[in-house]
């Protein structure tokens, strides 16, 4: 972006001060980043990434699934925790994939109006009945205290490859449990794109070299027939609508490419966008197509966020910091056409677990005190508490609403 300055008004001389380079060579200064970033985190809890203001929806096992739906959309969120008030006691979390799963499970053994009159009295507290049926996992049921390091509640995120974690207490007169918030991997991927400014400047190596995130397979062994982009599950404009909430369910994945005949990224079609069309009542849309769903999209859909394998992890955390992006599609880029392939080709989805498990040095969690091990125990980084703070947050805030 470039502007022009009136002749009448001379450009004042900066008074900013110059970062001095670094002398580590580009990958040390890339690797200290990420041990210091680390170290930030090990210094900071859960607390620390809690806004000034914010809104937690909390729902009781026993509220019907249709009545939770209108809760989670009226109040622009896409999951919340589960109390059995019974028990007095935590109980999960309800996300899109849980709905994501009732719809699969009616439309294999009901029929549409039948779905529209159970869903009336379905209660929060069977979803996990509806799990068991389709014989799908079952999102794990873990927590944190607010006082945990990030670093700690990270791992957390990573091992039970959860989205979001819930942070409980206890009340100190009656024992009982008591939840305080959820911490969402973008919340903390956010707080610290905000406050790791110097570190993020230096995450200056590129997506291919980083191999961090899922890529169209090359290798001849492992190639599918039926879909040329294995392992990434993608749809095209005329695919139904059902296809994909079954990939959705079967994969337990939030979001799908739609890609043309040539491979080139058209779209990006959402668990969120099977959920407006539940709102709507139009059980009967899962056998629309994606082109036709896709007219029913709320206006508020941001778009799809693409990048090339040249651009950088510390440009996609600056992005971080400007707008909400959940995922990266990667697609070929100039450099990749120079060498005979499709501008916009899609050739990788790079996700929010794919960035945190990368910043925090875990592929495996049996390498978890190996990467403990890496991190000091002080870190010269401070939060930004104004930047940090936002007016208003809404649990787990929404793409659409979005996870």
């Amino acid at each position: 972006m470039s502007s022009t300055l009136s002749p009448k008004h001379k450009r004042k001389p900066s008074t900013r001060r110059q970062r001095a380079p670094s002398h580590l060579p580009p990958r040390d200064a890339h690797e200290a980043a990420l041990v210091a970033i680390r170290s930030f985190l090990k210094c900071h809890t859960s607390y620390d990434a809690f806004p000034v203001s914010f809104r937690l929806i909390v729902l009781d096992t026993k509220l019907n699934v249709k009545k939770a739906l209108q809760c989670l959309l009226l109040n622009g969120v896409v999951s919340a925790p589960l109390w059995n008030s019974e028990k007095s006691a935590f109980a999960g979390m309800l996300t899109v994939l849980d709905i994501i799963h009732l719809i699969q499970y009616y439309y294999r053994t009901a029929n549409y109006d039948y779905a529209a009159m159970d869903v009336e009295t379905f209660r929060l507290e069977s979803l996990r009945d509806i799990e068991n049926e389709l014989g799908v996992a079952q999102p794990p049921l873990v927590n944190e205290h607010p006082s945990s390091t990030l670093y700690d509640a990270a791992k957390k995120l990573i091992q039970t490859h959860a989205r979001r974690l819930p942070l409980l207490d206890k009340d100190s007169a009656t024992g009982h449990e008591v939840i305080v918030s959820v911490l969402t991997q973008y919340r903390l991927l956010k707080f610290i794109a905000i406050n790791c400014h110097k570190e993020i400047h230096q995450l200056h190596m590129s997506l291919r070299n980083l191999k961090i995130g899922t890529f169209v397979s090359k290798d001849p062994a492992t190639k599918d027939p039926h879909n040329p982009y294995h392992p990434i599950a993608t749809a095209t404009l005329d695919t139904p609508v059902f296809d994909v909430v079954h990939m959705f369910s079967e994969r337990a994945i939030s979001a799908v490419p739609i890609i043309n005949e040539d491979g080139v990224v058209m779209n990006l079609y959402e668990t969120v966008d099977v959920i407006t069309l539940v709102r709507l009542g139009a059980y009967q849309s899962l056998d629309l197509k994606i082109s036709e769903a896709l007219n029913q999209r709320s206006p508020d859909f941001p778009g799809v966020v693409v990048c090339s394998p040249s651009d950088s992890l510390g440009t996609f955390l600056q992005l971080l910091k400007m707008r909400r992006v959940h995922r990266l599609v990667i697609v070929e880029g100039e450099e990749e056409e120079r060498n005979g392939g499709k501008k916009g080709r899609l050739l990788g989805i790079i996700t929010l677990s794919d960035i945190l498990r990368y910043i925090i040095g875990i592929s495996n969690m049996e390498n978890v005190k190996e990467a403990d091990e890496d991190v000091k125990a002080s870190s010269s980084t401070t939060p930004d508490p104004s930047l940090n703070k936002s007016t208003s947050y809404k649990q787990e805030p929404p793409n659409l609403p979005t996870s």
